[in-house]
């Protein structure tokens, strides 16, 4: 019986955690922990011998119902790539909470040991924003993506200041549960004021910020949604009847006044060596047929390219042999262009996909590149590199950063860009490989976080859809419905000031960090103290 309850406890945690990624019910996020929190101190008080293993194996059931309930959707895309992830990032969502529950039982004794679980959970989100293995799809703070005028403060704090916020709440509210009517009332006063306070907060920064005037001159952007279906269509090597379709359909809405025209993803499906950019039909095609008339266009656009490395030039991780014979090497990448009268700059996707774009660790884990995920175009461990690089206009006063697909989930990463001159924002992604499912709309709901946490307007040309505007304030405009073909002519506004995130980035998760490691170090004196039964 008793087995039972915990199980059921368990199952409405991950529950309650799946259901709120899907509006209206993103307030049970705030809720969501509190059963997992009653069965994990109902183990502690009882006799069960092997209390870590229980409590690891009922988070790990609470965790893999709601990364199960909410990216179900990467089935589409790959079965084994699914089942990886979900299994994977519960398993380290378990082991985050196992910690958590190890050092609250070496300071049983303190009544503030239930608020461990936020330095840990904090510390956890963070790393996984750094690592190879980077899957932040479900970070806590994220599920405000869908109510985004409750964190208009997210650019103080980023996403950390709303995960801090959730399990603040669910703390307060599991003592609740715990304590005496007069306690309770107490606590209950503060729940209130907690919840309250922030949604107070977001409401005055967009008073004043609707009031605030630009006097920077806005730049008119053409934003194409081409809508080539990536299974069937995309990658069926006909590359020049893909531009010339899409030049036919945009050529008469381009005018002297349009200063961008912003492509998805992989638009340009040609094998493009940047070692001979300028043999590129599509490069080329471009530049005659765009530039030539329009000379102040800026064209921003996805594409896959190859980069040959000399005989003697130093290889990277990620780098191809041509042959068996490994004389000659290559490497690719996932890449933003830019075209413009000064010339082509490009960009290659850091952020990448664990599995799909990049083999964790590939100097490790080199031998087993080949079981990526093919998900069309290229497959395998993808090139990177190491700096944030800003697409900027003939003059410099326009600085575009150009965020690729599954970079644009990384606030700190994306607030990198605006640090190095971005002042306003590119997202080019291809949503199509998880058809029509929640997938698409929880990465297009991500991008209201980064142009809150940087106070920067975003033009979105997804291949398939949702190609929108997102304001400074998160809002979205002129969204074009999902799969099909769409224009959007939009006057975007550039904005040179930097917010307190982007100028100091993620100081909540680091302090959290730092306070982990000094946790973690007294737990380690206290069991030398004092040994604990498992």
């Amino acid at each position: 019986m008793r087995a039972l309850k915990f199980l059921a406890l368990a199952i409405l945690s991950g529950l309650l955690l799946g259901t709120s990624w899907f509006p209206p019910f993103t307030w049970l996020v705030f809720i969501a922990f509190v059963p997992l929190l009653v069965v994990t101190a109902q183990i502690e008080n009882s006799h069960i011998k092997r209390k870590k293993l229980t409590v690891f194996l009922l988070a790990y059931l609470t965790f893999i119902i709601w990364n199960s309930f909410d990216t179900w959707w990467i089935w589409y895309a790959s079965d084994g790539g699914a089942i990886a992830a979900i299994v994977a990032n519960s398993l380290l969502m378990a082991l985050t909470y196992l910690l958590y529950f190890t050092l609250r039982r070496r300071m049983i004794r303190s009544i503030y040991s239930i608020w461990i679980l936020i330095p840990v959970w904090l510390s956890f989100e963070y790393l996984h924003t750094k690592w190879d293995l980077a899957w932040t799809w479900l970070t806590l703070g994220n599920v405000f993506a869908f109510e985004h005028n409750w964190v208009q403060w997210y650019e103080f704090t980023g996403v950390s200041g709303g995960t801090a916020w959730i399990l603040t709440i669910n703390i307060l509210l599991y003592q609740i549960l715990k304590a005496k009517l007069q306690e309770s009332r107490i606590r209950m006063a503060a729940v209130v004021l907690i919840a309250l306070i922030p949604i107070g907060i977001s409401k005055v920064i967009i008073s004043n910020l609707s009031k605030q005037t630009n006097n920077v001159k806005s730049q008119q952007v053409l934003i194409v949604q081409p809508n080539i279906d990536p299974y069937n269509d995309k990658f069926n090597g006909d590359f020049q009847g893909q531009l010339q379709g899409v030049y036919n359909k945009i050529k008469n809405k381009i005018t002297p006044k349009t200063k961008y025209v912003a492509l998805p993803e992989t638009f340009l499906t040609e094998s493009i060596w940047e070692n001979k950019l300028e043999d590129s039909y599509s490069i080329k095609f471009l530049k005659d047929s765009l530039l030539a008339k329009f000379p102040d266009l800026n064209i921003v656009v996805g594409a896959t390219t190859f980069y040959q490395y000399s005989k003697n030039e130093k290889l990277s991780v990620t780098a191809r042999p041509f042959s068996d014979n490994g004389e000659v090497f290559y490497d690719v990448y996932n890449t933003a262009i830019q075209l413009n009268k000064t010339g082509i700059k490009l960009y290659h996707k850091s952020k990448l996909v664990p599995g799909v774009e990049r083999m964790p660790y590939p100097a490790l884990f080199k031998p087993l590149e080949e079981l990526a995920i093919n998900l069309g175009g290229t497959f395998g461990s993808l090139g990177t590199q190491d700096t944030r690089d800003v697409f900027f206009n003939a003059d410099k006063s326009i600085g575009v950063a150009p965020v690729v697909c599954y970079e644009s989930i990384f606030g700190e990463y994306v607030s990198e860009y605006i640090s190095n001159g971005a002042n306003l924002i590119f997202i080019i992604t291809n949503d199509g490989w998880w058809r029509d499912t929640p997938g698409y709309k929880q990465h297009l709901a991500y991008a209201r976080l980064r142009a809150i946490e940087t106070r920067r307007q975003i033009a979105r040309s997804a291949n398939t859809g949702i190609s929108c505007v997102v304001d400074e304030l998160g809002d979205l405009h002129a969204e074009q419905p999902w799969w099909k073909e769409g224009y959007i002519m939009a006057n975007l506004v550039p904005n040179n000031q930097k917010t307190f995130y982007v100028r100091f980035g993620d100081v909540l998760s680091k302090f959290a960090a730092l306070l982990t490691i000094l946790i973690i170090g007294y737990s380690i004196f206290l069991g030398f103290k004092k040994p604990n039964n498992s």
